[in-house]
């Protein structure tokens, strides 16, 4: 069975099992290698991505259940002309990442929260961001870049840059 939806902005069509992993989708299909496999049950958040702008575990996401969505990966995450997001540059100069094996679940989710709550307090941010996993314990530095770029937010300059424009299927 194909299913057709929208990958950072392009329309894609694969025909697979409809009940595979859209992780697997994107990283065996679409060469999308960006999104992790860390735990195969959604309590990591290694694999997070959002669907229609709501950060989502691929994991456990059958790719049955994106068909004629919109998905935005860690691949899609910067602007049209190859900038970085300002949750990545934020990212970069608070040094957050160590291995950086969950960075990527951990900016999707970071965007989605920003996305919903420009300004979130030290609250929003441990709520949001609770079932992401380091394993290096960089929790600290990621609310510091967080709360960096919530601040960053006040000015001109787009937060997060989204493919939710683009029409659907």
């Amino acid at each position: 069975m194909s299913t057709t939806f929208w990958v950072n902005g392009e329309r894609q069509t694969v025909d697979v099992d409809p009940a595979k992993p859209l992780l697997w989708v994107l990283r065996e299909q679409l060469a999308l290698t960006g999104t992790k496999f860390g735990c195969g049950i959604a309590q990591c958040g290694a694999c997070t991505v959002h669907i229609d702008g709501v950060a989502m575990r691929s994991c456990v996401t059958p790719v049955s259940d994106v068909d004629g969505r919109q998905v935005t990966t860690i691949e899609g995450l910067g602007s049209e002309s190859g900038e970085l997001h300002p949750l990545q540059q934020a990212w970069i100069d608070h040094q957050v990442p160590q291995c950086g094996y969950c960075q990527s679940g951990q900016l999707m989710s970071a965007t989605a929260l920003l996305a919903d709550n420009p300004n979130p307090s030290d609250a929003d941010i441990d709520a949001a961001m609770s079932g992401n996993i380091c394993r290096c314990g960089m929790y600290g530095r990621i609310r510091q870049a967080i709360k960096a770029t919530s601040v960053a937010s006040a000015s001109d300059e787009p937060l997060f840059y989204s493919v939710a424009g683009v029409d659907h299927v």
